[in-house]
């Protein structure tokens, strides 16, 4: 395993396993053999409603607290100080866990200022060792960088082949801010693991097209959590550390930057709207009383 050291000084393993779009009923079992094939770095979150039985596979796996990496990040409808703080709790509760190794604020949008002094303070009372933001672009990074006690240590962002993300990379780079990819395959959009650029690549180390980009992620010193469903996929994808790609490599794949997400922008208004939308809906399922509330 390779490993990125945040600014404070924890070290973060550079491949990690995502559990965003794994069922409730499939996640116990995907993370149990997630650890068997070698993760030791689990990146959830609360909006994606599986907390406990990620909990409940990291207590019945046996492994060393000391030796594992979990990461959760809070959801928009928690954001203020005393929801923030009420949340993280509460997730550190699901995931059965007395301190997590990284908390992200989710979305860059609603008093994410306030939820930020709840992670600074968890953070200092030792209940967090690292805090971060997610899907936070260079204008909303350099603001909470600049104003805030402590400066976040990690960016989550969408990043791929198709959306490399350079001047992003840039900025998180000028103010010490580690860089980690969600969607670090694009999800396959736009024919991206037949992409005859990254499969004579493949050919050459005798690796996948997921294996290169996997491999690329790393050596651009970006963090990366692929998730798969099945452990022999779960196993591939980890298998990137036994080789390297060349300088030639590294530029082959940077000229297939189309510099557009393959998903949304956070800066279009419609988007901005269907988050409001996500955050009203919810409030009225779980009303005002935070102990029913699904975190």
């Amino acid at each position: 395993m390779e490993y990125v050291t945040l600014a404070n000084g924890v070290k973060m393993p550079q491949l990690g396993y995502g559990v965003y779009q794994v069922t409730k009923e499939e996640c116990e079992r995907c993370v149990a053999d997630a650890l068997k094939a070698g993760y030791r770095h689990i990146d959830t979150a609360q909006s994606y409603f599986n907390e406990e039985e990620v909990g409940n596979a990291l207590k019945k796996s046996g492994i060393p607290r000391e030796e594992l990496f979990i990461t959760t990040k809070v959801w928009i409808e928690h954001y203020g100080y005393e929801a923030c703080r009420e949340s993280v709790l509460e997730s550190l509760r699901k995931l059965q866990l007395d301190y997590l190794d990284l908390v992200l604020l989710h979305q860059p949008f609603a008093d994410y200022y306030g939820a930020w002094r709840a992670l600074e303070e968890l953070y200092a009372e030792g209940k967090l060792r690292a805090i971060g933001v997610s899907n936070f672009y260079p204008d909303r990074l350099v603001d909470i960088c600049s104003f805030s006690r402590i400066k976040p240590m990690v960016n989550q962002v969408e990043t791929h082949p198709r959306n490399q993300q350079k001047t992003a990379h840039e900025w998180m780079n000028k103010y010490g801010v580690v860089h980690e990819a969600w969607a670090p395959f694009g999800e396959g959009r736009g024919g991206l693991f037949t992409d005859p650029v990254l499969a004579k690549i493949g050919a050459k180390y005798g690796k996948t097209v997921a294996q290169v980009i996997l491999r690329w992620h790393i050596q651009r010193g970006i963090v990366v959590i692929p998730k798969s469903t099945h452990i022999e996929r779960m196993a591939e994808n980890f298998n990137v550390f036994d080789f390297a790609l060349s300088d030639e490599d590294m530029k082959e794949i940077a000229s297939l930057d189309k510099e557009q997400s393959s998903f949304f922008s956070h800066t279009d208004p419609n988007m901005v709207e269907w988050f409001v939308k996500t955050v009203e809906e919810r409030k009225k399922a779980h009303g005002n009383d935070t102990a029913k509330k699904s975190w």
